[in-house]
């Protein structure tokens, strides 16, 4: 039972009578009520409202800017401008992007201007600003009164206490959410990251399956064309009957594939819509190119890509941030491991006399509230918070070796990815289209038939398809190294979910100073 409680239960019991010979005796302030100078009162309250003054504030913008300082030049954002909420400059500028075929990084533009996930990605940091506000701000005073009669006495108690073993934290606090709210900034801007970067591949891809859909067209025109030949053939009499039913089955696969092409273009291409934020007018207008950007020549030469990642990686530094976080915490469980909790208190007791000039009486003085340790030392908070900061320390590690190998990784990926496309580009293509001519000079010189010339059209496009999606796959592959270098990987930042745990740390120790 703490000191107030103790008091408050002293003064329900039945009191003796008092005369007026003992009155002084009884005012007489006891070791716990000690008189305070006015002066001091006044004092102490102003200081106290001071302190409540300069308690941490919310960031009117959120922290915007210093997520676009951590994105911007980076290749994956390239020149977009990520936006908390859309305006009306991004309306417009999604009109104007929307006007003509939407190339990859005008795409960009406009899923960081307008699309869903950049906003939840901005109330998520606005989220953990206000948390940050939260925990660096002082515990609100607490204000008691109590009104107590004996028979015609009355005694009107006034106590305002307030935490201060939170004054004391404050500071550690208020480190501890400063450096959450870096660790809050890198998360927002790996969303950043991780929403361009999907854009990217999602544009690449709805782009690649239109291109696919046309050239089955071509296909399936070919197939067409075969099985009605057949058909004409086989009435005529000079046709068999098992090489028309080929030919028509040629034709029947050929617009299979066609309608699987043209179905996995429309989901490519919503799955583009919903990453835009189009709504179904914007949807409806939207165009894309006809075919992939051109490969380059060759790749950039070799750099130390491991290092540029370690030092630029988002989710390592995040990873970082979150355990120096911790590491406060610990601090702050070690600096409350026996004392987690004081009150002090202003009281002003005043008590109206039984007599008929209804004289009265007034105590001013303090007191003061604290647990004992008998049973809990904090040995057990201590060991969480160890086990919390190593647990941090092995995640700053995994994160740094999945680092590492991602990169490696990415980069083999993206270099045989060039290899194929750039043999497809090099040596299939001209090859095929070196058969193509050959074949239709064979026709012409009537060495080769119109069902071989058909057949080597079919083969011809589907060649084409093959190196399309090479180049596709290219860069994909190129995308996925950029982020590799720059963001984050889904290995690390799920590593990064125990981030939750520091704040629960810090949230029981805060707690136990209220």
């Amino acid at each position: 039972m703490t000191i107030p409680q103790v008091r408050r239960s002293a003064r329900r019991l039945p009191r003796p009578q008092r005369d007026d010979a003992a009155r002084p005796f009884l005012h007489r302030p006891t070791s716990w009520l000690r008189p305070l100078p006015r002066n001091a009162s006044r004092a102490a309250l102003f200081g106290l409202a001071l302190l409540l003054a300069g308690c941490a504030s919310l960031s009117p913008d959120g922290d915007a800017p210093q997520v676009l300082s951590l994105v911007q030049g980076q290749p994956l954002v390239g020149e977009a401008q990520p936006r908390r909420q859309p305006d009306a400059d991004a309306v417009a500028q999604a009109d104007a992007l929307l006007r003509g075929p939407l190339d990859q990084e005008a795409a960009v533009r406009l899923a960081l201007a307008q699309g869903p996930r950049m906003q939840a990605a901005f109330a998520a940091l606005q989220l953990s600003d206000a948390e940050r506000v939260e925990a660096a701000s002082l515990p609100n005073p607490t204000l008691s009164f109590s009104r107590l009669r004996e028979g015609r006495e009355l005694e009107l108690d006034r106590l305002i206490s307030f935490n201060v073993v939170g004054l004391l934290t404050l500071p550690w606090r208020a480190r501890w959410a400063g450096q959450r709210q870096e660790a809050a900034r890198l998360d927002a801007a790996q969303a950043v990251l991780q929403l361009a970067a999907d854009t990217r591949r999602a544009w690449l891809r709805a782009v690649a399956a239109r291109q696919s859909a046309l050239y089955l067209r071509d296909v399936r025109d070919a197939a067409e064309a075969g099985a009605t030949l057949a058909q004409r053939m086989q009435k005529a009499g000079n046709w068999p009957a098992l090489q028309a039913a080929r030919e028509q089955l040629q034709q029947a696969d050929a617009q299979a594939q066609l309608a699987r092409a043209e179905q996995a273009a429309i989901a490519s291409r919503e799955a583009l819509v919903r990453l835009l934020g189009l709504d179904g007018a914007q949807a409806a207008r939207l165009t894309l190119p006809d075919r992939l950007p051109d490969l380059p020549a060759s790749l950039p030469a070799d750099a130390d890509l491991q290092a540029q990642a370690l030092r630029d990686r988002l989710d390592l530094r995040a990873a970082r941030a979150d355990a120096a976080a911790t590491a406060e915490a610990q601090g702050l469980t070690r600096a409350t491991r026996f004392v987690d909790a004081m009150e002090l208190g202003a009281a002003r007791n005043t008590t109206f006399a039984n007599d008929p000039d209804r004289s009265r009486s007034t105590q001013r003085g303090w007191e003061i509230g604290l647990p004992i340790p008998l049973f809990d030392f904090g040995q057990a908070r201590s060991a969480q918070a160890e086990a919390r900061y190593l647990q941090a320390a092995a995640r700053v590690r995994a994160v740094a070796l999945a680092t590492a190998s991602e990169v490696r990784e990415a980069e083999a990926a993206r270099q045989h990815a060039w290899q194929i496309a750039r043999r497809f580009q090099a040596e299939v293509l001209p090859l095929q289209r070196q058969v193509n001519d050959e074949m239709v000079l064979r026709y012409n010189a009537m060495s080769a038939s119109v069902w071989q010339l058909l057949a080597e059209a079919r083969t011809s496009a589907r060649m084409v398809d093959a190196a399309m999606q090479a180049q596709r796959d290219f860069w994909l592959a190129e995308v996925d190294l950029q982020m590799a270098l720059t963001g984050s990987s889904p290995a690390g930042r799920s590593a990064l979910r125990g981030t939750e745990a520091a704040a629960t740390l810090a949230g029981t120790a805060s707690e136990g100073g209220h």
